[in-house]
């Protein structure tokens, strides 16, 4: 078989979300050749192709990217469709080389250089960050294989609005904010049932006058600037943060009460077709939606950098393999490194880094071969 024509680039992005994109924005400014490949047909579609109803978790002032703050009132917390648009927006006017339609298959190495293989062509470069965060393939327990063919399942990926449903009960399984959002969303025309641990809630409303105080507080200063690899408490809290789930951020326990959400325990089976919770009880229920979690999804990667839980990495750069670095993933670095309002420090370092590694090897390739006699 013929090997797919190379196209050489010094950095290659692969991933064209907000952390992709405020990578291409540092880049550009460092004046680093580079390309941005996105696997979706339009950029922003990873955010349009979530439920119908959600919105940010964070109001627009904390939703621009690095040199284009978001537009519309400070306190509102934008759709999911406006902030998609927003990174279209924000991709044309930096004029920045993003590739749609462009899954990667393959990241390895040869000749000396990193090969990135996507459909039909091969792209050969110096430098690539994987731009993208730690939740790419949906999760879902192998038990799930057992439940009854006619309970209709859909990870919360596949979910889009109850109108997708069967009528009669429904089992939502993961009760953190997508688990919680979605069982709201469904409230209203089933009868829901959520399972899973208590993850904890903030005490305050976030639309409301505390939150207005707190939650500038909490985003620049606690979660990146405290919460940090850099600082004691950070690197203590970490592998917590980075195993659980985070706490609810505009749901509360007697806001799911008042919407007639019953809480129950753990799924951790399903017994003759049903899914079945930890205290042994079965739930005879017509559809069952998994907000069970996300794999990080770098079975793509052929190089020898992948953990258990995360790559290995040190704030993004992987010292094992010159060149190559993360941005976008879970505490990157600080707890805003997967926030919107967060990557865009993540980004200009790896901009630095890379731009610094390019100089040098431009400089080398000039440097005259001395000579003795």
């Amino acid at each position: 078989m013929e090997s797919p024509p190379s196209e050489q680039i010094d950095t290659v992005v692969i991933g064209g979300g907000q952390a992709g994109l405020s990578v291409g924005y540092h880049l550009r400014r460092r004046g680093v050749p580079f390309v941005i490949l996105d696997a979706n047909r339009r950029i922003g579609d990873a955010w349009r192709h979530r439920w119908d109803s959600l919105r940010l978790f964070t109001p627009s002032q904390f939703d621009g990217l690095p040199g284009m703050s978001f537009p519309g009132p400070r306190w509102a917390f934008p759709t999911k469709d406006e902030f998609a648009d927003y990174l279209e927006r924000y991709a044309e006017r930096f004029d920045l080389p993003v590739r749609t339609g462009a899954e990667v298959e393959r990241l390895g190495e040869g000749g000396g250089r990193f090969q990135v293989t996507t459909g039909d062509r091969r792209l050969e470069a110096a430098n690539v960050v994987v731009a993208m965060s730690s939740w790419q393939r949906p999760r879902v327990p192998e038990f799930a294989a057992q439940i009854d063919p006619d309970i209709l399942q859909l990870h919360v990926a596949e979910y889009r609005n109850p109108r997708q449903l069967q009528e009669g009960d429904t089992l939502v399984v993961g009760a953190g904010n997508s688990g919680a959002e979605v069982a709201m969303d469904l409230a209203g025309t089933h009868r829901v049932w959520l399972s899973g641990p208590d993850t904890g809630h903030l005490p305050f409303r976030p639309e409301g006058r505390l939150g207005h105080v707190l939650m500038p507080f909490i985003g620049r200063v606690i979660f990146h600037r405290v919460l940090t690899t850099s600082t004691p408490i950070g690197r203590k809290v970490r592998p917590k943060m980075l195993a659980r789930g985070d706490p609810l951020i505009r749901i509360k326990p007697r806001d799911l009460a008042a919407a007639g959400v019953e809480r129950v325990p753990r799924t951790t089976g399903a017994d003759q077709g049903l899914p079945q919770l930890e205290d042994g009880r079965r739930l005879d229920v017509a559809n069952v939606i998994w907000a069970s979690g996300w794999n990080p999804g770098f079975s793509w990667i052929d190089l020898p950098v992948l953990g258990s839980q995360e790559p290995m990495h040190d704030r993004g750069v992987v010292a094992a393999e010159p060149g190559l670095y993360f941005v976008g993933l879970k505490f990157l670095y600080s707890k805003s490194s997967e926030q919107i309002h967060g990557v865009g420090r993540d980004a200009a370092r790896i901009a630095d880094l890379i731009a610094a590694r390019s100089e040098e090897a431009r400089q080398a390739s000039t440097t005259p071969i001395s000579t003795t006699s």
